[in-house]
């Protein structure tokens, strides 16, 4: 016999992750499972993950959201990557693009051609072969071409905006479809006595809001997930030590760049985050290593422009949640876990947390088998991107500060270790399996560190009818040439999606 099909569920806890997941499950459910969030206005957000991934492209496709609205409300703008600063020494960049490098001419990939190059003296850095990059430092932007035989087809695209601003934007669009919204703080959880299973939450004013299936969104706390289940939390800061940041906005000043910026600091990284009506700015650090107000004093020191707020602190734990489904409650955003947003995945865990959980829907019946892939695939996710963070950390010449002697010498975890082993000696990346970060972004990450392979593919030694060094400068050469007919950033964004002008107190 079918199981029943969910009649209501509740999201505990607003926020991007509250209303991301109610609009996506109001969409695909159309309305006929009744979704009911609580969250209450005297709890804040952290509102500062405002930078994305391509993937948040699809989301909001999903959704059926218009991509020129949607910046235009959340005051946004477009990302090709991440320029990295002061990472591997002093006095280096390097940039993360969103796409490939180049476009591949030959069975062996375009990265053996260039070691192969290098070898021989060229000079050209391995940036100068993706568009994005090319596109970035000509502070230009425009979408992609659909046209696979182009250059301008090689990169992809990503947006910085306010998270504030998208979750109210998609508070809209949820309750526009049935979603209905509580205001109240919640002050217990109850759970049913046999199962354990979670069966309503009480407001501070004594309502009681009932459901079959919950989501907890209530960030770091995790009122359900941890505090009421008790699941437990598997702690990385051995791994990754920082464990606080301060956040302060600031007015716009400076270029107007289509990419975040990520500085190395003494004990952690500072970002930069461009939006229509100001500009982002963090610090993360490690409190081991570095006074709060000290590391206020350096956000501060180091801003484009006049700050619009007081400093913000926070305290996190980097980590996950031992299991994200628990029973009826699955944790989705910073109640799952953190990972810092050095290459902005915050949103997007929250994104493919979403996705996940509507292709693995619960029923009011056993959800045994739902709630263990769920808890295998997004151990995977967590850990390989875990992963990728260390890589940025433990693949440093840096030794001019605790943090850096730190996190060059300390022991990283074994699924690394391999990909670098492999990586250092013949230049193949290898991977355990589906990845959040392709090939592209490992690339640019070990090269950009001076990660610089022993060898290169022996097959480029065999393929001697390769004319690889005319395709090499052929390419960059195209690439020049396709930046012609590109807008500046603030040209596309004054055409298609202009914010309104906002007033700072």
């Amino acid at each position: 016999m079918r199981p029943q099909r969910l009649k209501k569920l509740v999201i505990v806890g607003g926020g991007s992750a509250g209303w991301m997941a109610a609009a996506a499950i109001a969409n695909a459910t159309e309305g006929q499972c009744a979704v009911e969030l609580v969250e209450s206005e005297a709890i804040g957000v952290v509102g500062v993950g405002e930078a994305t991934i391509p993937p948040i492209q699809l989301f909001n496709q999903t959704l059926g959201i218009d991509e020129n609205e949607f910046v235009k409300a959340t005051h946004g703008s477009f990302k090709l990557g991440i320029e990295f600063v002061d990472w591997s020494r002093k006095g280096h960049r390097y940039f993360h693009p969103f796409g490939t490098f180049g476009a591949e001419f030959d069975r062996v990939s375009l990265h053996h051609w260039w070691l192969k190059a290098r070898a021989a003296g060229d000079s050209t850095p391995f940036d100068e072969y993706s568009m994005a990059w090319q596109i970035a430092k000509a502070g230009g932007f425009a979408p992609p071409s659909r046209d696979k035989r182009l250059v301008q087809s090689t990169f992809d695209y990503a947006y910085h905006f306010d998270t504030i601003a998208y979750g109210q934007f998609l508070r809209k669009y949820a309750e526009a479809r049935g979603v209905r919204r509580t205001e109240g703080k919640v002050v217990e959880v109850s759970r049913d006595s046999e199962t354990g299973r979670v069966t309503s939450v009480t407001l501070e004013d004594g309502r009681s809001v009932e459901g079959e299936f919950f989501i907890d969104c209530t960030g770091f706390v995790g009122l359900l997930i941890e505090k009421s289940l008790q699941t437990g939390y598997e702690d990385w800061t051995h791994y990754l030590p920082c464990d606080r940041a301060v956040a302060m906005p600031c007015e716009s000043a400076g270029a107007f760049t289509p990419y975040t910026r990520s500085t190395a600091r003494e004990a952690g990284w500072q970002w930069r985050i461009p939006l229509q009506h100001r500009t982002g700015n963090g610090y993360v650090y490690c409190s081991r290593f570095i006074e709060d107000q000290a590391a206020a004093d350096t956000l501060v020191d180091n801003l484009d422009g006049k700050p619009l707020a007081d400093p913000r602190f926070l305290r996190f734990t980097t980590g996950r949640r031992k299991k994200f489904w628990n029973g009826n409650v699955v944790a989705i955003g910073l109640s799952a876990g953190f990972m810092e947003p050095l290459e902005s995945t915050s949103l997007h865990l929250i994104q493919s947390g979403i996705m996940r959980f509507l292709a693995l829907f619960p029923e009011r019946g056993d959800n045994t088998l739902a709630e263990q892939e769920f808890n295998r695939l997004t151990t995977e996710e967590y850990e390989r991107i875990r992963d990728f963070i260390i890589l940025h950390y433990h693949a440093t010449s840096r030794r001019d500060s605790e943090l850096w002697r730190h996190v060059s010498s300390m022991e990283i975890p074994e699924s690394l270790s391999y990909r670098l082993a492999h990586f250092r000696q013949t230049g193949r990346l290898v991977s355990p399996g589906p990845e959040l970060f392709l090939n592209p972004s490992w690339l640019a990450v070990m090269i950009g560190q001076d990660i610089i392979p022993d060898n290169w593919d022996p097959l480029a030694d065999y393929r001697t009818s390769v004319e690889a060094r005319r395709h090499l400068a052929g390419l960059i050469r195209v690439m020049k040439e396709a930046l012609g007919p590109v807008p500046t950033h603030q040209a596309y964004i004054d055409r298609f999606c202009k914010a309104e002008p906002v007033a700072f107190d």
